[in-house]
């Protein structure tokens, strides 16, 4: 079975930090996101992988190339302008890999260990046309809710409704199972699923069907389910592979570090390869990117450091995304912010409570 992994779109929602970098790349525990997802596709003996991208595309490319080094085979369908989800998968279907077989859609950008083979499983055991991963969620009002009937099948789509109004609280999670057949309804050109097709779907009465999956599943969408999805995977909450040697119920370290002995872990940390920590540095709740320098003094907590980071002594990054190649000088003090790649921080500024930086700020 072939699978088409959406990874084209911009991801507004995670900027500044999706400036520089597309969403699928933006790393959780130190991995791109997109890389847990080719990960569980290879788990569930998915190798055959299309991924549509348009946004800062060569660095998708660069990182992955053909998916060898991942143990896959990956190829790519460019859009020169966004086609829609429908219309993405229609062109990587139809044109790059040519399917004429039951195919796996999912989002790149989404962070889940669901069990792909239980959802195909559910799929042919109802003979559906489509059938759609949905996620039980206490709060809806960001998401799509889906209807179902007793046996399954979707009755109806609310987008994004109050609370108060929602007929459910399951919620469509991007991840489906496919017949070739449902190719020939996307029309050509820009086409959404959720907004176009699975409605017209639905007042069809097509055999559309929602698998209700107990696993973990984030769409990492805003700042705040991004630091939470990171959280969730230190502690063990998401089964995804986490980098480093587990030092601890919550700890791991990468490999040739040099970590001061009187550097303080508290919680769940992970530190990535070749960085440096300090004497008495405090870190707790936290992500540290691969050949970060950490200096004397500093504290960081609840806070994702991405790679190349340098952060100078007594410095305090308090619920923080801090991005590549950054430059926090010493005694500077950054809480509940978000800094873009390569931002320089210079000694002694105290960076203004929810500052969201571009590439390049310079304080």
């Amino acid at each position: 079975m072939k699978a088409f992994i959406m990874a084209a779109g911009y991801g507004t929602r995670l900027e500044p930090l999706t400036i520089a970098v597309p969403k699928p790349m933006v790393p959780i525990v130190n991995i791109p996101t997109m890389q847990h997802n080719v990960e569980l596709l290879k788990q569930h003996g998915l190798k055959e992988i299309v991924a549509n991208i348009h946004y800062h595309p060569e660095q998708i490319e660069n990182f992955f190339g053909d998916g060898n080094m991942f143990g896959v085979s990956l190829t790519y369908s460019y859009e020169e302008e966004l086609l829609g989800t429908a219309g993405g998968v229609k062109r990587m279907a139809s044109k790059i890999a040519k399917v004429n077989d039951t195919f796996l859609v999912l989002s790149s950008d989404a962070l889940t260990d669901i069990n792909l083979g239980r959802l195909i499983a559910y799929h042919k055991e109802k003979k559906a046309l489509v059938t759609m991963a949905l996620c039980e969620m206490e709060d809806v009002s960001q998401f799509g809710v889906v209807e179902r009937d007793e046996e399954g099948k979707i009755l109806a789509f609310q987008e994004k409704p109050r609370p108060e109004e929602a007929r459910s609280k399951f919620v469509n999670t991007g991840i489906y199972v496919m017949e070739p057949a449902i190719l020939d309804l996307i029309p050509k050109g820009h086409y959404d699923f959720g907004k176009q097709l699975f409605p017209e779907l639905v007042a069809n009465k097509s055999e559309i069907y929602g698998y209700q999956m107990v696993e973990y599943w984030s769409d990492v969408g805003s700042l705040e389910q991004y630091i939470q999805a990171c959280y969730v995977a230190m502690r063990g909450g998401v089964r995804i592979r986490v980098p480093g040697k587990k030092q601890a119920a919550s700890t791991w370290i990468g490999a040739r570090e040099a970590i001061a002995k009187s550097a303080r872990f508290d919680g769940a940390v992970v530190i990535g390869d070749r960085c440096t920590i300090g004497n008495n540095v405090y870190i707790k709740n936290s992500v540290i990117g691969d050949k970060c320098v950490i200096e004397d003094g500093t504290q960081v907590v609840g806070s994702v450091l991405w790679s190349d980071t340098f952060v100078g002594k007594e410095a305090s990054i308090n619920k923080s995304i801090i991005g590549s190649w950054c430059s926090i000088g010493d005694k500077a003090k950054i809480d509940d912010s978000v800094l873009s790649n390569r931002c320089v921080i210079r000694n002694n500024v105290i960076v203004p409570p929810l500052s969201r930086l571009k590439p390049n700020s310079i304080l």
